[in-house]
């Protein structure tokens, strides 16, 4: 009985610290959405509290008065593409790396690792030059295989990993009955890691759809400005209408929490799966 005790007390403890760490969580959010839904001088007298009449002309200008469904759209085409390709060639890449046996393979992997080690900011000036030579400045096209390389390390990190601990019956029963490599990977291997798969695209989307380093370096032109890169356009030089900034980042940020909602149990799995070995 006294363990029993011991172990609810513990547990109610871990409850608490979780309560605390989700309430320090919600409350920006709580703010700024609360604060969308208010006039200017109303966010300024009392900024936590529900209006008792909420205003709605900010989301009525910024979807339609201004380009934040351009904007929207860009970032969608972008973060679209470029999860795609990241897991097509990640997912490879890891199926490979699992399965190849000797000094060279290692040797890959730790290369690849050493992406996630290394910021890939501190390339910047290099990767600027890239893309000035290859005549994509200013052009969405720019921005895609730079998000790719900054989301293959972390793709194939995670991938090589779950691949590694799938039972190796299953590959061996696949090859006994004639199925080429192709064939076991896209038969075999795609259906069992999609919780990893979940994982890499969720961490991806994070990260392209929060970024403004590189579509500010770039200098996207108007009609190829990012979400966040837009959000920017929205504060003035002598005076800022924050009405229409917090609405902008409400709207920015909705999305990117109901999908870890819908997915948490994906994400959450996909990720201590892929993070047992190594």
């Amino acid at each position: 009985e006294q363990t029993a005790m011991k172990q609810r007390r513990i547990k109610l403890v871990h409850y608490l610290i979780l309560l605390v760490w989700f309430l320090v969580v919600l409350f920006p959010v709580w703010t700024m959405l609360v604060n969308s839904l208010k006039k200017q001088l109303d966010i300024f007298r009392n900024p936590f509290t529900f209006p008792a009449t909420p205003n709605f002309s900010g989301y009525r200008y910024v979807l339609q008065d201004s380009d934040f469904l351009v904007y929207c759209w860009n970032t969608l085409f972008v973060v679209g593409l470029t999860i795609f390709i990241t897991l097509f060639i990640g997912s490879l890449a890891a199926y490979a790396l699992a399965f190849w046996k000797g000094r060279a393979s290692k040797f890959v992997y730790l290369l690849f690792l050493s992406g996630i080690m290394i910021p890939i900011r501190l390339g910047t000036i290099n990767i600027f030059q890239i893309v000035r030579s290859l005549g994509l400045m200013g052009s969405l096209y720019g921005l895609i295989p730079v998000y790719i390389a900054w989301g293959l390390p972390m793709a194939i990190f995670v991938l090589t990993t779950f691949i590694q601990e799938l039972p190796r019956e299953l590959i061996e029963v696949a090859e006994i009955d004639g199925a080429s490599r192709l064939r076991i990977y896209y038969n075999v291997i795609l259906p069992l890691v999609r919780p990893a798969l979940g994982t890499v695209a969720i961490i991806n989307l994070i990260n392209i759809w929060n970024d403004i380093w590189f579509p500010l370096i770039f200098n996207l032109k108007e009609s190829h400005r990012t979400l966040m890169l837009g959000v920017t356009y929205f504060f003035g030089t002598y005076q800022t209408d924050w009405t229409k900034v917090l609405v902008v980042l409400t709207l920015a940020t909705l999305p990117i929490i109901i999908l870890y909602i819908l997915m948490s149990k994906q994400f959450i799995k996909g990720l201590t799966a892929g993070a047992i070995k190594g």
